[in-house]
């Protein structure tokens, strides 16, 4: 299908939002990651509260299980300059092109307003519940014209795998079962089984997200796969404070140097992360072939058990693809040996001493090195988010 227009993917993340060109290919019908790109810091965007509080996630919940969200004078304050963030990578985009049409993709953390266009519970955010019709307004004071308005905010490890199965370069192209675990800012789930992408909240019943669960000291599992996570695990271990590692610019790249140099701190770091990850995605395989056996305790204790059967028990997983920042620490010089062996070495041994498994999925995950990959999407929200917003675009028309 021709078009005339910008196809922006943006991906806005804790502590800053970025945006990516995005180009389809309507001979081979994928897409792939163009050459303009922008991004902006929220804390450089004037009217940005540094001390901002978020209201108590529990009130949150309540107020939208009610339909009495009201956010508060600081949150709309925050709003603003979140919006305002936005704005401004997209019009760099636009300047850049000299196109002043867009499709814009947005993917942004959050449980989602009933109309999917804002966001009405989020952790570490403000809740904004007018955050689309007040992008496309801003944008429209910039004479740039939206090709359709925002279709919906999307979740990041949702686009995640529409960016892996739809991209030049995605790992979930060629295969009919794979899962995906990217680690960023937080941690991302995706899943495409029987050839189709199975959005995890579709799987709540069998399968729990990887933040939803805990290692034995109860942390969640999202801090060994999230950058920030495996920081604060070495910041524990150090006796260092997160605010002296980030002036000195120790981050999870940095302490897989550390480690291979011999630091007995940053090779405590990795060895946990490599443990629990490897636990992690043995949980996966295992409770995708033969269903949910209770390996991890998780944090809402009040959660509802998962079941142990699903519709898609006996499946054997092709590829287990490894993204985000999280791939690119793998895949790094020194996080080859200090995470990504390890790691590997302590799944392999754990699915040969599976009771769980029979002989056929042992043998199946027997070479890991051809089923462990590293994604090359490292923007792969934004291409999802581009992709998707181009889909919804192509049904309408």
């Amino acid at each position: 299908m021709p078009h005339n227009f910008l196809l922006i993917g943006v991906d806005g993340g804790a502590t800053k939002v970025s945006a990516w060109e995005i180009q389809y290919d309507p001979n081979t019908k994928t897409f792939a990651q163009g050459a303009l790109n922008a991004q902006r810091s929220y804390k450089d965007i004037p009217g940005f509260q540094a001390d901002f509080e978020p209201v108590s996630i529990a009130v949150q919940i309540q107020e939208m299980q009610s339909g009495t969200a009201a956010p508060t004078d600081a949150e709309k304050q925050q709003e603003a300059v979140y919006v305002e963030a936005c704005a401004q990578v997209i019009e760099g985009l636009a300047k850049q092109s000299g196109k002043d049409t867009i499709l814009v993709g947005i993917g942004m953390p959050g449980l989602k307003t009933e109309n999917k266009r804002g966001i009405v519970a989020v952790a570490n955010g403000p809740r904004m519940l007018q955050y689309s019709d007040l992008l496309e307004e801003r944008l429209k004071l910039s004479q740039i014209n939206f090709a359709a308005p925002v279709y919906h905010l999307g979740s990041d490890a949702d686009y995640c795998g529409i960016g892996e199965n739809f991209s030049a370069d995605g790992l979930f192209r060629e295969v009919q079962n794979a899962y995906y675990l990217g680690g960023g800012t937080g941690v991302a789930d995706a899943l495409k089984l029987n050839g189709d992408l199975v959005p995890f909240d579709k799987t709540k019943d069998w399968l729990a997200k990887s933040w939803e669960m805990k290692s034995e000291d109860g942390r969640s599992l999202e801090r060994f796969a999230s950058a920030g996570g495996i920081q604060s695990i070495y910041a524990a271990i150090s006796g260092k404070s997160l605010r002296e590692l980030n002036a000195q610019q120790v981050y999870p790249l940095q302490i897989s140097e550390q480690a291979a140099q011999g630091d007995a701190d940053s090779s405590a770091t990795l060895t946990l992360t490599a443990t629990q990850l490897s636990l992690l995605l043995y949980e996966r395989i295992t409770t995708l072939y033969s269903g949910w056996r209770g390996l991890f305790a998780f944090i809402n204790e009040n959660r509802a058990p998962l079941q142990a059967k699903h519709p898609f028990t006996g499946t054997l997983l092709e590829s287990v693809i490894i993204g985000q920042r999280l791939g690119e620490l793998m895949d790094s010089r020194h996080g080859t040996t200090t995470l990504y062996e390890p790691l590997l070495k302590q799944l392999n041994d754990r699915i040969k001493n599976s009771k769980v498994l029979d002989e056929k999925a042992k043998k199946h995950y027997s070479n890991l090195r051809q089923i462990i990959k590293i994604s090359r999407l490292r923007e792969a929200p934004a291409i999802g988010a581009g992709i998707d917003a181009f889909q919804n675009y192509s049904k309408e028309q």
